[in-house]
C-alpha cells in the first residue's frame, strides 16, 4: 500500500512502547528457541455476567430481502447500496454468498464463494459494477498487488479451470490461492492456480521487506490434507506421527511479480509447535486467518485456540514471539493491530459465524474482541473484551467478524462487521475501556428461518466505509460527527488516502501536517479537559487567524502557537496530544518557508 502523505506526528500513542519486534531484537531477546511458551488468557477486572441488552434501537427491526428490512443509524449514514448481480443473487446455502474486500485505486474487489466482483467506486455514492468473474471456490477472500489479485479457495468443488460442474477427478479439483491479471478490470484473466494440501481458506501479503520484486502469500486454512494420489507429498497426521504431515503448519507461498505464472509453495511454518490444548479443545493445526504490518515485520496470528504474534523480518521463515489462550475463545478468528503496533485486537468467531450468538441471553464477552498489549519483548497482555451490545434474534446469524482501523489521528478506532450484527465503530485506545461510537445495522433477511447474511467486513478507504454484506451486495456508509468524534477528526482521517489496501496485510497510518489534523487533536483535549477552556479556546482561535493569514504572515503565527504549546506540554494533563498538536503545527510553520 501507498500512503500519499506524510507526517513528522512521533511512531507512539501514550502509554505503550512503539515498535515492540524492533526493540526486541535490539535486546537480543528475539531468536530461535526464545519467547515460545503460551500464556493463558486472564480477563482484566471485567463483568463476565452482562449479556446483550434488548435496550437498544438495533433490537426488533422489521425483516426484508435486499435493501427493504428496516435500518437504524448512529452516528453514521447509509451513502450507497449495490445489490448483487443475477449471478450470485441466490440464497440457496452458503455457495453464493458475498465474502472479504479488497482496494486498489478507484476499484473494490469483492469476494464470493462462488467467484468475485470488480466494482468500480470512483463515485463513492453509486458503485459500477465492473465486472462478474464465476469461479467457485469458498471463500474467495481476495488481495490485490498491482496487477494481480489473489483468491481463496479450499471449497472440494473448486475446479481449475473456474467451472461450476463440480469435481468428479482429483486431477480437475483446485485447492490453494488462484492468481488473477486484473489489468483490465473489464476481463480478469487467470494466470496461475497455485495448489496446496489443504486449500486456502483465507490468505494474506507479505512483501518481501527489502526486494520489491517479490511478495509472499501466508496461507490460511484448517482443512485436512488431500490424499498423496491428488497431490504429491500431501499426507496427514500429528508432527510426532509423521515429520512431514501437510497438517500443523502454514504454507508460504513466493510470487516473482514479473512473473506470477511461477508462484509457488516455497516454505512452510509449524509455529504451532509447542502449544498446549485449551480446555476441550486441541492445539492449534492451523490459522484461521493472518493479519501482516509489514512496517513492523509483525504477523498476527488468529489461529483457532491461540492467538499468536510472529516476528516476519524474514518471510520464509517466521519465528513465534508469544501465543496466548483464553478459554473464553471459542475460536480465534482475525487481527487488527493499532497503528503503533502497541496493541492488537483480535475477535472470536463463537459459532463459526452462520448462527445466532448476540441473543438477548448471550454472554457479552463470548463471540467479541479481545485487547491485547504488546510488550517491548513482543510479550501479549491481555486487557478488555469488547462485543457489539444490541440483541439480534435467532434468525440473525451474529459474532465478531472483519474489520480495520479507521485514521484518526491521536485514536485507536476500529470499524467492524457483526454479521447481521451490522456494522459498527468503536474506540480502543484505551485497552481497559473501549465504547461503541457509531452503527449500522438492517433487520433480519428472514424474520421466519435463519438466511445466513449480514457484514463479512467493514473497512474504512479513502472516506468511506465498505461493508461486503453477504446476502444484499455492497454498502457504502460515511461516518456523521458526533460527542464521540468531531468533523474535525472526520476531515482529518479523510487526509489519509491509500493507492491500495488489503486489510489482512495493515498499513501504516501517518498523516500530513494540515490544520484539520491540529483541530483533531484540539477537540480530543477538550473532550478529555486536557487543557482550561479559556486555552483552548485562544488554540482555537490561533489556528484560525493562521489559516485565514498566509507566506510569512502564517508561518510566524504558526511558529510562535507551536512554542507556546511546547512550553505548557508539560502542565497539560494530556502532555503526549498536546506536543502532538504543537509537532503538527510547528511541520505546518515550516511547510510555510
Amino acid at each position: 500500500m501507498t500512503v500519499r502523505t506524510s507526517t513528522s506526528c512521533p511512531d507512539r500513542v501514550w502509554g505503550r512502547v512503539a515498535g515492540p519486534l524492533r526493540l526486541a531484537l535490539a535486546a537480543g531477546v528475539v531468536a530461535a528457541g526464545l519467547l515460545v511458551q503460551p500464556v493463558q488468557g486472564q480477563a482484566q477486572q471485567q463483568d463476565l455476567s452482562a449479556t446483550a441488552t434488548m435496550d437498544d434501537p438495533r433490537v426488533g427491526l422489521r425483516a426484508g430481502a435486499g435493501n427493504s428490512a428496516e435500518q437504524v443509524f448512529k452516528n453514521m449514514r447509509l451513502t450507497a447500496w449495490a445489490p448483487k448481480p443475477a449471478q450470485f443473487d441466490s440464497i440457496a446455502g452458503l455457495a453464493f454468498i458475498n465474502s472479504d474486500l479488497a482496494f486498489r485505486d478507484n476499484f473494490v474487489y469483492q469476494g464470493n464463494f462462488s467467484g468475485f466482483m470488480i466494482w468500480d467506486i470512483a463515485d463513492p455514492t453509486s458503485p459500477e459494477l465492473v465486472s462478474t468473474v464465476v469461479c467457485p471456490t469458498d471463500q474467495g477472500d481476495p488481495s490485490i498487488w498491482g496487477d494481480l489479485l489473489f483468491v481463496s479457495a479450499e471449497s472440494r468443488r473448486s475446479r481449475i479451470d473456474c467451472g461450476s460442474e463440480g469435481v468428479e477427478d482429483g486431477a480437475d479439483r483446485m485447492l490453494g490461492v488462484r492468481i488473477f491479471d486484473v489489468s483490465n478490470p473489464a476481463s480478469p484473466r487467470l494466470v496461475k492456480n497455485v495448489q496446496t494440501c489443504r486449500g486456502s481458506h483465507t490468505h494474506t501479503i507479505v512483501p518481501h521487506p527489502s526486494d520489491d520484486g517479490v511478495i509472499y502469500i501466508y496461507v490460511g486454512g484448517s482443512s485436512l490434507p488431500r490424499d498423496a494420489s491428488e497431490m504429491e507429498g500431501c499426507s496427514a497426521g500429528t508432527v510426532a506421527e509423521n515429520p512431514n504431515t501437510a497438517q500443523f503448519r502454514v504454507d508460504i507461498i513466493r510470487v516473482p511479480l514479473d512473473d506470477p505464472e511461477s508462484a509457488e509453495v516455497v516454505a512452510y511454518s509449524r509455529m504451532f509447535e509447542g502449544l498446549a490444548p485449551v480446555g476441550t479443545r486441541g492445539g492449534p493445526s492451523g490459522c484461521h486467518d493472518l493479519t501482516a504490518y509489514p512496517h513492523y515485520n509483525l504477523v498476527a496470528g488468529a489461529c483457532g485456540s491461540y492467538g499468536i504474534l510472529l516476528d516476519a523480518s524474514d518471510p520464509e521463515n517466521p519465528v513465534r514471539l508469544d501465543a496466548l489462550s483464553d478459554e473464553n475463545f471459542s475460536l480465534w478468528h482475525t487481527a487488527v493491530f493499532s497503528n503503533d503496533a502497541g496493541m492488537v485486537v483480535f475477535t472470536d468467531e463463537w459459532g463459526g459465524g452462520t448462527r445466532p450468538r448476540c441473543r438477548a441471553e448471550d454472554p457479552l464477552h463470548l463471540g467479541g474482541n479481545v485487547h491485547l498489549v504488546i510488550d517491548e519483548n513482543g510479550r501479549f497482555h491481555q486487557r478488555s473484551y469488547f462485543k457489539m451490545p444490541a440483541a439480534q434474534t435467532e434468525t440473525e446469524n451474529c459474532v465478531s467478524h472483519n474489520g480495520g482501523l479507521i485514521p484518526v489521528p491521536g485514536r485507536e478506532i476500529k470499524v467492524q462487521g457483526w454479521y447481521q450484527g451490522g456494522v459498527n465503530v468503536y474506540d480502543f485506545t484505551d485497552p481497559d475501556n473501549p465504547f461503541e461510537i457509531a452503527y449500522f445495522d438492517r433487520g433480519p433477511v428472514d424474520d421466519e428461518v435463519l438466511v445466513v447474511g449480514g457484514s463479512w467486513g467493514a473497512y474504512w478507504y479513502n472516506g468511506y466505509i465498505y461493508s461486503s454484506e453477504l446476502a444484499r451486495g455492497l454498502d457504502v456508509l460515511e461516518l456523521t460527527p458526533s460527542e464521540y468524534l468531531s468533523e474535525n477528526e472526520i476531515e482529518a482521517a479523510k487526509l489519509v488516502t491509500m493507492d491500495e489496501y488489503n486489510p489482512q496485510s495493515q498499513p501504516k497510518l501517518v498523516w500530513p501536517a494540515a490544520f484539520p489534523v491540529a483541530r483533531a487533536y484540539l477537540d480530543q483535549i477538550i473532550r478529555g479537559n486536557g487543557l482550561p477552556s479559556a486555552r483552548t479556546s485562544a488554540i482555537g482561535s490561533a489556528l484560525d487567524a493562521a489559516e485565514a493569514a498566509s507566506g510569512a504572515d502564517r508561518r510566524d503565527r504558526l511558529t510562535a502557537l507551536a512554542g507556546e504549546l511546547e512550553a505548557e506540554a508539560a502542565g497539560s494533563s494530556d502532555a503526549e496530544r498536546v506536543r502532538l498538536m504543537a509537532g503538527v503545527i510547528r511541520d505546518m510553520a515550516s511547510a510555510e518557508q
